[in-house]
């Protein structure tokens, strides 16, 4: 119950700050600011074949992990077999 009530403590002391930060005024832009919006076309990159992209660099590589410890697994699972016969 002691430990609650630190937790509780410090996250009411960490949020305080947090929240008096958040209500700050935000800066201003420099003079030579241009938005997304009014950027020139030729400026522009491309988002989404790169997502698309990234998302599949990192599936493939997901599911050759599983594969690999699918393939350790039947290994390590054979010689386990293997051993049990042995002992009997």
């Amino acid at each position: 119950m002691r430990l609650l009530r630190i937790l509780f403590v410090l996250a009411a002391l960490t949020a305080v700050p947090c929240a008096a930060l958040s209500m700050e005024a935000q800066p201003k832009p420099p003079a030579d600011f241009v938005p997304v919006e009014n950027a020139p076309p030729g400026e522009q990159i491309p988002a989404m074949p790169l997502l698309g992209a990234a998302y599949g660099f990192i599936w493939i590589g997901v599911f050759g992990y599983v594969w690999s410890l699918a393939q350790r697994l039947r290994k390590v699972e054979a010689e386990i077999a293997e051993l049990e016969a042995k002992r009997r």
